[in-house]
């Protein structure tokens, strides 16, 4: 499954996200959502923990100016990565 988070890590139901991820799914962080990927947000090692692949959308990384903020247990992509993504999950949840 990929989940696409959307909405600020502080305006979005995390616990519900723990909730349903199962191994093997993908999050890619996008608009506000990629204010999750930054080193030291406290959501970050719960999601790791979860054995999921993290992403954030590069451009939106650089419109917030938040390039040299983000952990590097989080992936960095562009929007040919993103459809990649969308290709590769037949299944997707956006938040």
């Amino acid at each position: 499954m990929l989940y696409t988070v959307g909405r600020s890590p502080y305006q979005c139901d995390f616990n519900a996200i723990f909730k349903l991820l199962a191994r093997g799914d993908d999050i890619l962080f996008i608009q506000d959502g990629v204010l999750a990927g930054i080193e030291g947000n406290c959501y970050l090692p719960t999601l790791i923990s979860c054995g999921v692949a993290l992403y954030a959308l590069k451009e939106d990384i650089e419109a917030r100016g938040l390039n040299e903020q983000i952990s590097d247990k989080v992936q960095v992509i562009d929007y040919t990565d993103f459809v990649n993504l969308t290709v590769k999950h037949h299944q997707q949840f956006a938040w």
